[in-house]
């Protein structure tokens, strides 16, 4: 049996699996703060519920991720501070942020934390953390898929250029 052979908790991380964790950390506690200051901003009460599920789960993937870190005694990058609800109607007009934007963004963000979550698991080598960020991977998809409906029910979606084919058979 190798280094690497058995219970992959009590295997070491290596770098890459390190810094993806904590890089993939500090960008979930970015994104909650953010997530949360939209959800002051956000008119639309089936995106304001989308919101609180991104938060929802951006919170427990750091609450497993931080576990995961200082388990293997790494440091832990800062948490932003919690961002105070506001009232959407105490937002002036030209400083609030559309629903349409709001849903856009998360759109992003979400599609960025596929593409995070995919890296993460193609470079590792301990199972449970290509588990968790597998577990991670779907939870994000199934969230991508209910604001692709809410952005097309809403009329929301800025498709690009349809391709249709000419080509007769």
């Amino acid at each position: 049996m190798g280094i690497l052979s058995g219970n992959p908790t009590d295997e070491p991380m290596h770098y890459g699996e390190v810094f993806s964790t904590w890089s993939f950390l500090l960008t979930a506690k970015g994104a909650i703060a953010g997530y949360q200051t939209h959800l002051n901003h956000a008119g639309d009460e089936d995106l304001q519920k989308l919101l609180e599920e991104a938060i929802r789960g951006g919170q427990q993937e750091i609450k497993e991720i931080e576990s995961l870190l200082k388990a293997n005694g790494v440091a832990l990058p800062p948490t932003p501070p919690e961002q105070p609800k506001a009232n959407l109607n105490d937002i002036p007009a030209g400083a609030r942020f559309s629903d349409p934007e709001i849903a856009a963004m998360l759109s992003g963000n979400i599609a960025a934390g596929l593409v995070a979550c995919s890296t993460i698991i193609g470079q590792s080598i301990r199972e449970d953390i290509a588990t968790m960020f597998g577990q991670f991977h779907v939870q994000k998809a199934t969230l991508g898929a209910k604001v692709l409906r809410l952005n097309k029910e809403k009329g929301w979606l800025v498709p690009p250029p349809l391709h249709h084919s000419n080509i007769e058979e």
